[in-house]
Order: C-alpha cells, then structure tokens, then sequence
C-alpha cells in the first residue's frame, strides 16, 4: 500500500470515526431531542473521537516517513560487498543514488552490474515490507483510538474541554514552529556572515565605497582581492526604494481616500478590484516593461533635454516598482480608512468641520496605525524586489545618488552571488549571508520605527 493510499484511508477513518461518535453521544443522551443530558455537544463527541482516531496515526506516520528512506539506506548498504561498503562517502553516496534510480527505474540503457540489480531488488523489498508494516500499524492505531474513545463516551465526559485543549496545544505549535524558523534563519545566516566576517573586516563591508566582490583563482589575475564595500549597494538600494516610495505612497493614499469618502458604491466596486490587479502582475512582466518602454523613455527623454541618462538607470527601476506596489498603500490604507468609525466623522460635522477637514484632522489620524503598517509594507516590497532592477537599473554598484545613472540593490547582488556552481567556502558566496544579515538588520530598525508609531497613534485614539 502506498504512503498516499495510506493517508487517504487514515483520513476516511477520522471522518467514520466523528460520525461513529457523534451518534454514541446522541445514543447516550437519550436522542437527538434529550442531548441537554450531555455535558458537551455531540459534535465535540464526534470532534474528539476523530482526533483520537487521526492524531495519533498521523503522527505515527510522518515520523515513520522521515526516518523510512535513512534505515531503509543503510540496510542496504550494510548488504553490499565489502568493498563497496569501505568506499568514500562520495562514491559510496554515487552507488547509493544508482540503486535508487534502477528501484524507480530511472536507468533504462546500459549493462547492469549484478550487484546492484540485487541491492536494488533489497531496497524494493525492504520499501515494500516497510509500506505493509506502516499501513497495518497506523490502521491499527486509528482504529483502536475510535474503538477506545467511542467506548468512554458518557454524558459527563468533558469532549469539549477535552477538544478545545487539543485545538490550544496545536496553536501553541504551530506559533513556536514560526519562531523557531525564524530563528532558525536567523543563525544559519548569521553563522555564514560570521565566516564571512573572518576574512572580511566589518569596517571594510560597512564603510567601504567599493563593491567588486569577484574573487580570482590564482594572485596574478585581475580582481584577485576583491573589494566587499557595501555602501554603493546598500545606496542603490534606499534610491531605487525611496524613488518607488515617492511613487506609491501619495498615488495610493490619495485613491485610497477618494475610494472610501468620495466615490459612490458602484465606482468603488469597480475602481478597487482593478486597481489590485497590478499586484497580481509577474514581476517579470513589470521588468520588461521598464526594460522595453519606461527606460527607453528615459533615456529619449533626457536625451532631448541635454542630459546624460544610462541605458539602465534607477529612475526606471523605481517608478515602475512604485506602479507595482501602489495596490500594497491603496488597499491596506482603503482598509483601515473603512474601518475608523463612524461616530468620529459624525462628531467632526457635527461641530461644522467640512469633508476634508474631517479626513485630515480626524480620520487620517486615527488610521494612521494601519496606514503606517500598508507603507512598511510597501517599503519591504520594494526591498526586496529583483527583477525589475535586474532588467531596469542593471547590475553595476555604482556609488552615486543620481537616479539617472546605473545602479543595484542589495537582492540582485545576493542573487548575482549564488548563481551557478559556487563554493561556500569563499568570501565571494559568503558576501551574500553578509548582506542578507545586515537587510534583515536595517528591515528589523524599520519595524522598530513603524512600531513605535502606531503605539504613539493608538494609544491618542484608545
């Protein structure tokens, strides 16, 4: 039986077994018209005899399923002749894929060496032994848990306290797992940029205007030491990003107020779906067309007004990356305009404050929390941003604040870093922990700031 087939067979079990119990709690209650007898209701019955029936299995079978393929692995190489079993672990690691590949028959030409038909026809017998014995324990499981439950079924079983604890200790899980991933994170970039760090002084990557971070093979060759000064990418970033800012936030704000106190309900129901079209776009798409129409603009543009515009310049980049996320300000901001209530406008008209007063004096203010919270928003978008700049602004660290020069962002160098074969051993692959770090640092100094805000804000409208 396979794994999937398993998984589908636990779940109808889950599902018989809150049907099976719901029905015990109602027979237990003396019908559907006496279940006030019951200290729960009989879906909490049906609820917690499911979870018996499920978790357990469940769980059985995911630990089962991580550790299958590594026991299944070493038995095997355990069968193999001794020489091939005192091979290196790169060989050895080469075999191993070999039998697995002729087990799901990935090798169809060639001669095969008997030796490994066998291993092969050990792992396939070994996987199918190990997919029976799952399916007869986790079917095991599920029923004793139904047969277990069903049986303790009585009017003063607590299912609903019982139910709800469950539901609490899989929110508890399901938080610490996002804080451990976060941390998780967190440490393996720091333990890459420590690395880095080590042959890379701090004060060079921080305060050196130069970024040229290709490493040569041999000392001869040009560009050998390399230069990691992040200033000129960590600029290019804030100038792309402020430039979309510049864009976005009063486009989006000013639609968003206009959406939520001036137009009428038919206009809004049509003006907002298409304006959140643009977030659905492919950034790709966004990077052709700032590659193929905003920059050429650009650059005729400038051209006819005697100045120097590159080919690829920020300028380009930011505006078309500020279009993309005005939907990011307009939404979020229309939101939490929406939701400022009712009686601060009345109480603004009431004492002769016109429309626009109301909405600079009274409700920009109080949704100042939210409208915040869309720009952050926005802001880490435009950080974190790729292939626009890639196709738009190019991939020269320039050091320079003139939008119509060529520049890059700290997101198109870490993916410039780990393109192809690399090794991470070199300050070269490394830089890019370096400059993950210290973007999650600067991203981490601007929620502070934005948290700061909104507290100030809240606590005045509280």
């Amino acid at each position: 039986m396979s794994p999937a087939t398993l998984l589908i067979i636990l779940l109808a079990f889950s599902s018989l077994a809150y049907y099976l119990g719901r029905r015990q709690a109602v027979t237990v209650g003396g019908g559907k018209t006496q279940t006030k007898k019951l200290h729960s209701r009989p879906t909490y019955y049906g609820a917690l005899t499911a979870i018996w029936c499920g978790i357990p299995a469940l769980l059985f079978f995911g630990f089962w399923l991580a550790f299958e393929s590594n026991i299944i692995t070493q038995l095997v190489i355990a069968d193999l002749p001794e020489n091939v079993r005192n091979l290196p672990d790169a060989r050895l690691n080469l075999i191993v894929n070999d039998i697995r590949n002729l087990v799901s028959g990935n090798i169809v030409s060639g001669e095969i060496d008997p030796a490994m038909q066998a291993a092969a026809d050990h792992y396939r017998s070994l996987k199918t032994t190990s997919n029976a014995a799952l399916a007869v324990i986790a079917i095991s499981m599920a029923m004793l848990g139904m047969v277990l439950v069903r049986s303790r079924i009585k009017p003063g079983l607590r299912a609903r306290n019982m139910v709800e604890q469950v539901v609490k200790i899989f929110l508890i899980a399901c938080s610490t797992l996002a804080i451990f991933t976060t941390i998780g994170i967190v440490l393996s970039v720091l333990y890459e940029a420590i690395l880095f760090f080590q042959a890379v002084p701090v004060t060079d990557f921080l305060f050196g205007l130069d970024w040229s971070p290709q490493m040569a093979i041999r000392s001869d060759q040009v560009g050998s030491s390399g230069a990691f000064g992040a200033v000129p990418v960590f600029l290019g970033t804030a100038l792309i990003s402020g430039i979309a800012m510049v864009v976005a936030v009063p486009i989006g704000l000013m639609s968003a107020i206009y959406l939520s106190e001036y137009a009428n309900k038919k206009f809004r129901a049509a003006a907002k779906p298409l304006i959140e079209i643009l977030a659905g776009i492919p950034t790709v798409v966004y990077g052709f067309f700032a590659a193929l129409t905003v920059a050429p603009f650009i650059r005729d543009t400038g051209g006819i007004l005697g100045l120097s515009v590159s080919s690829e310049s920020a300028l380009a980049a930011g505006l078309v990356m500020g279009v993309m996320i005005i939907p990011f300000v307009s939404s979020l901001s229309d939101d939490f305009i929406n939701a400022v209530p009712q009686a601060l406008r009345d109480g603004a008209y009431s004492l002769g404050a016109t429309q626009s007063e109301t909405i600079k004096q009274v409700i920009l203010p109080a949704a100042l929390p939210g409208i915040v919270g869309g720009v952050l928003l926005a802001v880490s978008r435009a950080i974190g941003e790729t292939m626009i700049v890639v196709m738009a602004a190019g991939l020269a660290a320039n050091l320079t604040v003139n939008p119509l020069k060529t520049v890059t962002t700290v997101t198109v160098q870490i993916v410039t870093l780990l393109v192809g074969d690399q090794e991470f051993d070199s300050p070269k692959t490394l830089a890019a922990f370096a400059l993950g770090l210290l973007l999650f640092i600067v991203t981490l100094i601007l929620n502070v700031i934005a948290l700061h805000v909104v507290r100030k804000y809240r606590e005045q409208y509280e």
